[in-house]
């Protein structure tokens, strides 16, 4: 067993606040880079993307990229080209062979329950695509049947 030692970094008060500000602005998405062909359908998944999702207006995610988008405020967050998920992982100590997915409008979809909401993930597609969805939303997957048009026509299925 790896024993691990924590240490303690002491900063004046403003630069935490500063840090706090700095990292929480609503519009903030981190920016996935894909390569290649990922890349090819990530720019074109971002042309054919809904101006509102159940009902929210898609808004500006900061900073801006092809890879990213943003609906609402609290913001659903997509993003697409990210790594594969972790869960479907075969032989790694983070595969859960139970993971839930669900097809929406021709979509299948991973779904995974995050501290307030879930995260999505496209499964069996040539990019992923990941959407988070704060819990004010629930039911959460309502903003998939507004997506699943523009990730089917994009995205080719396939692994």
């Amino acid at each position: 067993m790896i024993s691990a030692r924590r240490r303690y970094l002491v900063l004046p008060p403003l630069t935490v606040l500063i840090a706090a500000v700095s990292c929480s602005s609503p519009g903030d998405v981190a920016v996935p880079s894909p390569k290649g062909e990922a890349a090819r359908y990530c720019r074109a998944l971002h042309t054919q993307l809904p101006r509102t999702v159940d009902g929210l207006e898609r808004g500006d995610a900061e900073p801006v990229s092809d890879f990213t988008a943003m609906w609402g405020d609290p913001a659903v967050k997509l993003r697409c080209g990210v790594p594969k998920p972790d869960v479907l992982t075969y032989g790694s100590e983070h595969y859960n062979p139970d993971a839930e997915a669900a097809e929406v409008n021709g979509v299948q979809w991973l779904f995974e329950k995050q501290d307030d909401g879930y995260r999505f993930t496209t499964v069996l597609r040539k990019a992923y695509v990941e959407v988070t969805v704060p819990g004010k939303y629930a039911p959460e997957v309502n903003v998939l049947t507004d997506l699943a048009r523009a990730v089917g026509r994009t995205v080719p299925a396939g692994v």
